[in-house]
């Protein structure tokens, strides 16, 4: 929706409120036209039903609405009398229009001074469940967000299996185009096939200021931008459900370019203007190697693969009898490699030829040796030819929602004949550090500055599938940050301490309180 469709859909909103309520506010003592008054409505109802200004607030922050509207709607049903369990059900199934029946049809009795507690232990817990949610909801949506990795692409970085706290902070908190969902899940009920969205209405993108840029090296959760689904319901020969953009699925991976950059890979390695890019020390990038063999040495592979760390069991396969191919090597475990007994030779696997699959799909460049290619950036300009239109067409028509007609070598843009395009928003390049097993911007190009979800800052939680009993979980992995100097460091025995202290604390100020009484 645009900015104008939202400004009509919320005047249609006041309205709808103002003709069902109008009544009500007569009834409490207020002047009719406060409940045609935008925001100002809101904020005399709350003193109407009795309950905090600030909940007005939490009525126009999006996917907490959600929550709330149905709390004003009993609460405002309650102020009036309506305080049955009938009367709770018609108001929140009728999503609020049962209050219209009131307003019209009832004899309205203000009760300005009713309890506001709960009247029984049920009503208590569900209250107390609201609340949890709300604040659940707020949290996950606008602070910082739990997510699992799923897949091998920044291998030794982050493994399968790590579960990361998300800050939507650092990048500047995103407010939900998708406005009508559940709280706390992303594109699919648990444990269903089914949508947890409507995809309509659709808020205009909006992002608050941010603690920092996006640079070059930091690991960045995104979603993904080519995302489409076959998991819901579908008619028969539909290709796939389009997803909004928020519910697209999540991805992670390393920034290697940043908006204004010119990128190139050679040979696998990633530079920037020019230059090689100097990655962080934490930071692993893997590459597929050959390796041969002498074929007299007996060696221990499973030895082999333990010194090496390989975790990966798709990272091995062996084709023939004197040569090994490893799928996901460091360089300093190739150049261990080298000094392996039975080990003739150790060569980086380098692709050669041209991939269609590689983004432009110009069946020019592949995954290894590719570009230069400018990485867009807000308000830059570049000149549209019939060589240049592969690499923006996809920002200009899906991205920016331009209308783009090709008339032999002119281009139209929204009706206009131009030659050259301006960028609205920023684009970045992420890649993983497993270089060969990593679908990434090399496949499907740029994504989007209105994609980007967050920064993974923590590791609470690393689950290693292979492991048995107690080793099952990574145990120097628990509580160590994503980014930082050095290599990682747990902080989990530092928690422990804590913990114990205000255990001990506890039990301490307990034992003084009851000695005092």
């Amino acid at each position: 929706m645009t900015l104008y469709s939202w400004f009509v859909f919320f005047l249609a909103v006041q309205i709808i409120h103002f003709l069902g309520t109008w009544k009500l506010y007569q009834a409490a003592g207020r002047k009719s036209w406060e409940a045609a008054i935008p925001v100002y409505n809101s904020i005399v109802l709350m003193k109407i039903i009795n309950r905090p200004t600030w909940w007005t607030l939490l009525l126009f922050i999006p996917i907490i609405n959600l929550i709330m509207f149905p709390v004003v709607w009993v609460e405002t049903l309650r102020t009036f009398g309506k305080k049955s369990t009938l009367d709770t059900i018609l108001g929140i199934f009728t999503l609020g229009f049962y209050v219209y029946y009131v307003n019209y049809t009832q004899k309205l009795e203000y009760n300005a001074n009713r309890k506001l507690t709960p009247e029984n232990k049920t009503a208590d817990t569900v209250s107390s469940l609201l609340f949890a949610i709300i604040v659940a909801t707020l949290v996950h949506t606008y602070v910082v967000q739990p997510y699992t990795i799923p897949t091998s692409s920044l291998e030794k970085s982050l493994l399968i299996g790590d579960f990361l706290f998300v800050s939507k902070l650092n990048y500047g908190p995103r407010v939900p185009m998708t406005t009508v969902a559940l709280p706390m899940v992303h594109d699919s009920i648990p444990l269903t096939k089914r949508k947890s969205y409507l995809s309509w209405p659709q808020l205009p993108y909006f992002r608050f200021p941010a603690f920092e840029k996006i640079k070059r090296s930091d690991i960045v959760v995104f979603n993904w931008p080519v995302d489409t689904v076959h998991y819901f319901y579908e008619p028969k020969g539909r290709p796939g459900v389009i997803k909004p953009i928020d519910k697209k699925s999540n991805y992670v991976k390393r920034c290697v370019g940043i908006p204004g950059d010119s990128l190139s890979i050679k040979d696998g390695f990633v530079f920037i203007n020019g230059k090689k890019l100097v990655l962080p020390e934490r930071a692993k990038p893997q590459y597929s190697y050959s390796v041969a063999l002498d074929g007299k040495t007996s060696i221990d592979f499973e030895s082999l693969f333990k010194e090496l760390d390989i975790t990966d069991p798709a990272g091995f396969r062996s084709e023939k009898r004197d040569t090994l191919y490893f799928r996901a090597l460091t360089e300093a475990s190739a150049e261990r490699l080298k000094n392996t007994p039975g080990v003739t030779a150790v060569k980086r696997e380098i692709d050669k030829g041209n991939d269609n699959a590689i983004f432009p799909h110009i069946n020019k460049w592949n995954q290894d040796n590719f570009g230069p290619i400018y990485i867009p950036e807000a308000g830059k300009t570049v000149a549209l030819t019939n060589e240049s239109l592969p690499f923006y067409k996809e920002i200009i028509t899906n991205y920016e929602e331009n209308t783009l007609e090709l008339s032999g070598s002119k281009f139209i843009i929204n009706g206009k004949e131009t030659n050259t395009y301006t960028f609205k928003q920023n684009y970045y390049w992420m890649m993983g550090d497993n270089r060969h097993n990593s679908e990434d911007s090399r496949y499907w190009g740029y994504v989007p500055e209105n994609h980007i979800v967050g920064k993974p800052v923590f590791i609470w939680m690393s689950w290693d599938t292979n492991g048995k009993g107690i080793n099952k979980i990574r145990w120097s992995r628990v509580f160590t940050t994503v980014d930082g100097e050095g290599q990682p460091q747990s902080y989990f025995k530092y928690f422990l301490i804590v913990l114990a202290l205000y255990f001990v604390g506890e039990f301490f100020w307990r034992k003084r309180k009851e000695n005092k009484a």
